[in-house]
């Protein structure tokens, strides 16, 4: 079972661009038929899906998100990383990879976007 860690910045100010990276341990992100997610989970809300990012390396968006988010991965480090631009107070969240045979989660990291 793969385990994952999420990191990046905690405070981002309105405007700027998010990143955050997903570190992948126990297995390949490139095994077929495995795939990676980012989600997210703002204050009092329940979770929104942002991106999946396929074994092949091809992706897809949120509808709502798309214009705004890319995701890409390194596989030498088994990382994969979120980008969101032009962020707002609305993105403030607590946000989640996963994936894997057994669909893992990392654990979670608080983003607030805030000047």
């Amino acid at each position: 079972q793969v385990q994952l860690q999420e990191s990046g910045p905690g405070l981002v100010k309105p405007s700027q661009t998010l990143s955050l990276t997903c570190s992948v341990s126990g297995g390949s992100i490139t095994t077929n038929a495995y795939h990676y997610y980012w989600v997210r989970q703002p204050p009092g809300k329940g979770l929104e899906w942002i991106a999946i990012i396929r074994s092949s390396g091809s992706n897809d968006y949120s509808p709502s998100l798309k214009s705004r988010t890319s995701i890409s991965r390194d596989t030498s480090k088994n990382q994969f990383t979120l980008h969101l631009s032009s962020v707002t107070p609305e993105d403030t969240a607590v946000y989640y990879c996963l994936g894997g045979e057994q669909v893992s989660w990392g654990q979670g990291t608080q983003v607030t976007v805030s000047s």
